[in-house]
């Protein structure tokens, strides 16, 4: 309920490996991050100590993570951290873990093509609300008959902007709020 999240920028140590856990799909791999700044002394850049942490991702986004990321890649990943910790003949031993709820390369080193997946029609673990009486109904929605994902808002089909240029206004001095510090 009370998860810790957490946002890490590194690089992929190496390449994930998937594994099949009970009904479930789990694929893991490593994270280095290592901060820089400036030492004004010396007028160059140093690095900090680097803070290693593995990374869990279950089921479709292990999947996806597979196929996508490779070791040396430039990654950010969001998720929850927790300690995994054990009993040695040293002692007990723990080191930090991330359970990724989502993962993607950074894209301030380099370009990546993404491809999106068709969305496959799955069975819900629960009862879910309908979305009639979840959502409010969106006239813009219904405008264009698209389809939305109820729990994303998601277009799932079609195109999600404006293309004719008439529709479009100009931004006006007036059109900007104030800022909430005044």
């Amino acid at each position: 309920m009370y998860e810790t999240m957490i946002t890490v920028v590194g690089n992929v140590v190496d390449s994930p490996r998937k594994a099949r856990v009970g009904k479930g799909e789990v694929t893991n791999f490593r994270v280095a991050s290592t901060p820089r700044r400036f030492d004004s002394a010396a007028q160059r850049f140093v690095d900090g100590d680097t803070f290693y942490v593995d990374v869990e991702c279950w089921d479709d986004l292990g999947s996806h993570v597979s196929a996508s990321v490779g070791a040396g890649d430039p990654v950010v990943v969001l998720g929850s951290i927790s300690t995994s910790e054990w009993e040695t003949d040293a002692g007990r031993r723990s080191k930090p873990r991330i359970r990724a709820r989502v993962v993607g390369h950074n894209l301030y080193w380099g370009l990546t093509k993404f491809t999106k997946l068709p969305r496959t029609a799955a069975v819900p673990a629960e009862p879910q609300v309908e979305p009639e009486s979840a959502l409010p109904a969106d006239p813009s929605d219904e405008e264009f008959g698209e389809v939305i994902d109820p729990l994303t808002g998601e277009l799932l089909s079609g195109r999600d902007y404006v293309a004719d240029p008439a529709t479009l206004q100009a931004l006006t001095t007036g059109d900007l709020a104030e800022p909430a510090h005044v």
